[in-house]
């Protein structure tokens, strides 16, 4: 048996397992490094976060993702040069965060690397009637092994959609083995880039779970505040505050044929961005409006997306007063306008918590998943991830990269 099989072997059997958990989302910010202890599997699962950081991209970094991040059209020399060098990069990340912790790379037993989404394309939103569902992410899983010496798990959304799937979110079954409950129900959102949602009723099986894209989160709002402000995003919804939101292109937002798409369903900055702002500007005869009426009407638009599936999604359960927890991560819940606005739009059967209440910080939340992801490729049962709507097969995710 090779030596790194063996390794693999050991660390499924030991009582828990140290794994690193990556996530580099669509608003390119940074590398999120979660390391978890965790025991079990499936529904079992028992997960502690023992350190977590955010490595911010410096300005150089952001642009060489950003001439291939969600073009249909790049420069396949540089992309294929990019893939190797991001990879390398994040494991340098790993390594000097691992020193700056005090931790021996070789007490880690895996890295869980999401690698950074530069297309996602399911077959709703391409042209090309002989191919499926698509999506890429890069960040070469075997740089960061060779760069860090730890066997490396990546490019998990891959087989999700050879058996059926979109590729996204897969916030499913993370979402399903930890935080599910049989005490009271519960919906998962988490604001990225983009926003999605796992609806856990309580006592659910996992066939009873669903999670979802349902539009724009951050990500039209940063754009915009890149573009006109020469900042990143809206600290807090300041901006946002400052202007008025404009009906006639909310209206022309919310007529986005996505929005409309049942559950489950998927996307991406391929479709969330300044040209459909611009689409639905010029739709509405709102040109003129200020930037910061733009950027209260986006907030608001972002808001009332997120409340109108919540409220479809688990309208059965309010019928019958039965309240819903709704537990909240990723960038935007720092944004308080947004959160203020998403609360105001939902009614008194739903709580709006942060994820925190759980026991897993807002931010580090979506690394925390993939580690778990992760573990259950060492120590799961494919069987355990049998039920979702769109998936005739059970399926174990994760690529394995060994670091030499």
């Amino acid at each position: 048996m090779h030596n790194h099989i063996k390794r693999l072997v050991e660390s499924a059997e030991k009582e828990s397992r140290l794994i690193i958990g990556l996530m580099s989302g669509t608003s390119l910010d940074g590398l999120d490094i979660a390391l978890c202890d965790i025991r079990g599997c499936g529904t079992a699962t028992q997960v502690k976060v023992l350190q977590f950081t955010t490595c911010e991209y410096p300005e150089h970094v952001k642009e060489k993702v950003r001439q291939v991040f969600a073009k249909s059209l790049v420069d396949l020399e540089y992309l294929t040069l990019l893939n190797g060098w991001l990879g390398n990069y994040h494991g340098q990340l790993i390594v000097d965060t691992l020193a700056h912790w005090g931790i021996a790379n070789h007490d880690i037993d895996v890295i869980a690397s999401h690698g950074q989404t530069i297309y996602h394309c399911p077959v709703h939103q391409h042209k090309y009637s002989e191919f499926g569902n698509g999506t890429l992410q890069i960040a070469d899983a075997d740089h960061i092994a060779v760069a860090t010496h730890i066997t490396t798990l990546s490019d998990f959304r891959q087989k999700h959609i050879a058996a059926g799937g979109e590729g996204a979110p897969l916030a499913h079954y993370g979402d399903y083995y930890y935080f599910s409950s049989k005490k009271e129900h519960r919906l998962l959102l988490n604001i990225g880039g983009i926003a999605n949602l796992t609806w856990l009723p309580k006592n659910c099986a996992f066939s009873d779970v669903l999670c979802s894209d349902i539009g724009a989160g951050n990500t039209i709002m940063d754009a915009y505040m890149q573009r006109h402000f020469q900042v990143m995003y809206d600290q807090n919804g300041e901006v946002a505050k400052s202007g008025k939101v404009n009906q006639a292109l909310l209206d022309s937002l919310m007529a986005a044929t996505f929005i409309k798409r049942d559950m489950p369903k998927t996307t991406g900055p391929e479709v969330f961005n300044l040209v459909l702002l611009s689409q639905a500007q010029t739709s509405s005869n709102t040109d003129h409006l200020s930037h910061n009426d733009v950027m209260a009407t986006l907030n608001m638009f972002s808001a009332k997306v997120i409340a109108e599936h919540i409220t479809l999604l688990s309208s059965d359960v309010t019928q019958v007063n039965e309240p819903v927890n709704v537990y909240v991560s990723g960038g935007g819940y720092h944004n308080t306008l947004l959160m203020a606005q998403v609360r105001a739009q939902l009614s008194s059967d739903y709580n709006v918590l942060s994820s925190q209440a759980l026991g897993i910080s807002p931010d580090a939340k979506e690394a925390v998943l993939f580690a778990m992801l992760a573990n259950e490729t060492l120590v799961g049962e494919s069987t355990s991830v049998k039920g979702e709507s769109k998936q005739s097969q059970p399926i174990t995710m994760g690529k394995i990269s060994f670091p030499d």
